[in-house]
């Protein structure tokens, strides 16, 4: 559909993050023609191959990481990334505050909840783990928690997927209100944006409607 059809199907308040992961850079540029300014890349193997340096990218172009981060992988990322959303445990969290700090950086994360306890999906498996995540950011210098992100569950069933989505909004509105406040909620793809923003959601992270199916 393309990053212009999609954004008039979505409220102004919610932020949409075309995922460009296996897409090329020239599909990129095509979206940031259309207004498209952050990206959402699964790997830092492909951030680091697909685009420029952050300082040789065109104005306002940002990359957000949106998949799993290895630990082996997170000094590339604090220096090709302006956000990572897939924050999964105290010890990355740590782990990137430390490599920002050696390059006099802050960086903004997003803590990812396994909100429907799928195994094969990462994320923190209990609320209490991400509250001290939380917690312990606050302590941070390097990074700055600005909210949750979820993946909805496997399978086309609404209702498990609006069960999912409810249960990370809690989540958030109890961190927000008990620990440090935030301000995005990061839920909903391609097939579910909807039912996501119903939820709550304040960023939407849609790849397939933009770019087509993976390449």
């Amino acid at each position: 559909m393309g990053y212009l059809e999609i954004r008039k199907t979505i409220p102004e308040h919610v932020f949409l993050l075309p995922v460009s992961k296996t897409k090329s850079y020239e599909s990129v540029l095509e979206a940031y023609g259309e207004g498209a300014r952050a990206f959402g890349e699964n790997r830092v193997q492909e951030i680091e191959k697909k685009f420029p340096l952050p300082e040789d990218r065109p104005e306002g172009m940002l990359v957000f990481l949106i998949g799993q981060l290895q630990k082996n992988k997170v000094r590339k990322a604090v220096r090709l990334c302006s956000r990572i959303e897939s924050v999964d445990s105290l010890d990355l969290l740590k782990l990137i505050d430390k490599e920002c700090g050696k390059i006099g950086k802050t960086i903004d994360v997003l803590l990812e909840f396994n909100s429907s306890g799928e195994e094969n999906k990462s994320g923190f498996r209990s609320e209490e783990d991400l509250k001290e995540a939380a917690e312990a950011s606050k302590c941070l210098e390097n990074v700055n928690l600005l909210g949750l992100m979820t993946v909805g569950p496997l399978g086309m069933d609404e209702e498990k997927n609006r069960e999912a989505f409810r249960r990370t909004r809690l989540l958030f509105e109890e961190v927000s209100s008990s620990i440090c406040p935030l301000s995005v909620l990061s839920m909903g793809m391609s097939s579910d944006y909807l039912q996501a923003i119903d939820e709550g959601s304040t960023e939407v992270r849609i790849g397939t409607a933009i770019f087509g199916g993976r390449a």
